[in-house]
Formats: structure tokens, sequence, C-alpha cells
């Protein structure tokens, strides 16, 4: 027995191949809008599982990249603030020079030491140097200042590390640790350059020949010994300075390959899918004229 085909159900097949069609274009319309290939993760299970992969690759490097360019900045702060100190303790030395040359009536002598206590409290200002609110030569005390200016030389800050992640597992020291150079003043006797600044102006105040004497001899030996731990400690600063600039540049190239290949897992290629694009509109205009001249209804088919 032959099934007899209603024209309810050419109506029905009919309209099911424009929905079809339609839903192909609507697709087409929302890769070329969205840009991407994979609007809804049953598009393509495996493809956005690896979007999520790279995308958390690249949040992570991101973080690492903001960690790289604040550690640079806080060691340009803190390598500036050096480069202050060193101006001034080369001024000192100058000073002593002049001071020990055997010309000076005690008068300019107590001008000199006058100069010296002056830039000592001036390397404290530098030492008290911040970036964004934190002292930077504290240590991890970064809320509290390294030295009291006046006559307190004590060290206030700690000698802990403080780093900076730039990649997974590794990261990069940013301390300076100031009290190495500058130590805890005349009242330690630690010979470090606060306690030689003091010895100095105390020398140039004595009026007294071994006073005048210690001047070119065991205070400027003690002098230029500072001087090279500061030099050293530049070094160091720029040592890392150059360690965060690697980081960066290797995390910039990582993000690089990381953004191509989730460009290639997710982008659209807009060349292809506009040519799938306008195929699909003309087939589902010319589905809609067909489908106009299929499908006649009239009042018999609504009583069927």
């Amino acid at each position: 027995m032959s099934e007899r085909i209603t024209p309810a159900m050419v109506t029905s097949s009919t309209l099911s191949d424009l929905n079809s069609s339609l839903a192909a274009l609507e697709r087409s319309t929302d890769e070329l809008s969205s840009g991407r290939t994979i609007l809804e993760p049953s598009d393509n299970p495996y493809g956005a599982s690896r979007v999520i992969d790279l995308q958390s690759q690249l949040d992570g490097l991101s973080s690492y990249e903001a960690n790289a360019q604040d550690g640079m900045a806080w060691e340009n702060t803190a390598s500036s603030a050096m480069s202050n100190m060193n101006e001034i303790a080369q001024r000192v030395r100058e000073l002593v020079v002049q001071a020990a040359n055997g010309t000076n009536n005690q008068s300019d002598l107590n001008t000199i030491a006058l100069e010296v206590e002056q830039l000592s409290e001036s390397i404290k200002q530098d030492a008290n140097t911040q970036y964004a609110g934190q002292y930077v030569f504290s240590g991890t005390a970064t809320t509290t200042a390294p030295y009291a200016q006046g006559a307190e030389d004590e060290y206030k800050g700690n000698a802990e590390t403080v780093s900076r992640a730039v990649g997974p597992g590794a990261s990069v020291a940013v301390t300076t640790n100031i009290s190495t150079l500058l130590g805890n003043g005349a009242a330690s006797k630690d010979g470090k350059l606060l306690d030689t600044l003091r010895t100095i102006a105390g020398h140039l105040r004595s009026g007294t020949a071994e006073g005048r004497e210690a001047l070119g001899t065991t205070d400027l030996t003690s002098l230029d010994g500072n001087l090279e731990t500061l030099s050293q400690l530049q070094a160091v600063a720029g040592s890392a300075t150059d360690q965060l600039r690697a980081a960066l540049t290797r995390n910039e190239d990582l993000q690089t390959s990381i953004t191509e290949s989730l460009s290639s897992t997710e982008d659209t290629n807009v060349a292809a899918v506009s040519i799938q694009y306008a195929n699909e509109q003309a087939a589902y205009q010319a589905a809609l004229r067909a489908g106009a001249s299929i499908v006649q209804e009239s009042l018999l088919n609504f009583l069927q």
C-alpha cells in the first residue's frame, strides 16, 4: 500500500529545509561578527579546552610581565638613589683631600665639617627613597624608613629579601641591603659610610694634629672602601635589572607564540567564512523562492 504525500508533509519538509539553511546562515553570521570559530564548547570540545588552557597561560604571563616591569621600576629607583649617594660620597672625598693638604685653618675645617654633616643627611634622605609608597632600602619592612634624620644613624629596616616572580618557579631579588654600605653610625664603630662620615666631621672639628693626619690616611682609606662597597651594590642592582629585562623579553616572546596558537585555534578564517556566508545566503534565498512556488496554501490545506 503506497503512502500518500499530503500538502502538509510537503510544507513541513520545505520549512525544515528552510530552517536548516537559515541556521547555517546564522552560524556563519555569528562567526563573522565574533571573529571566533568556536562559539560554544560543543562546537569543538578539544579546541575549546585548548583555548581555555592557552588563555590561562596568557593570563599568567601577563602577571609575570607586570611583576618584571614593577621590579625594573623598583631597581631603577634604587639605582638612581645610589647614584646620588655616589656623587655625595665623591664630594666628601674631595673635601677630605682638600682638608688634608695642611693649608686650611680651623675655621675652614669647621666649615668643611659642616658641609660633611649636611651631606651625611643627604645620604640618609637618599636611603629613604620610596617607590610606589614603599621604602626600597628597608628589606621587607617597606613601610619603615631605613634611617631617621638627625644624629640617630641606626638602620631601621631588615635584611630580608624582596623579590619579583617573573616566571613559573623563577624570581629575581630586587633587594639592596643598604645597611652593608651605610651601617649604624658612629655609635656602632662599624667603619661603614655613616660612621666614616661622622668620624671625618669629628676629625675636622678636633683641632688636633692627630685629627688632621687621620683625614689623609685612615679616613680617606675608609671612605674609599665604602665607595667600593657602593660600587658593588650598584653592580648587583644592575645585574638584577638585566635579569628582569631578560625575563620580560622572554615573557613577551612566549606571549606572542601563545597568542598565535590561540588565534589559529579559535579565530575565524574570515575569507573562507565570507565565501561560505555568500553561498549560504544565495542558497537560502533560492530556497525561499522555491518554497514559495512549491507551497501553495489554500483553505483546502487547512481542512485536511
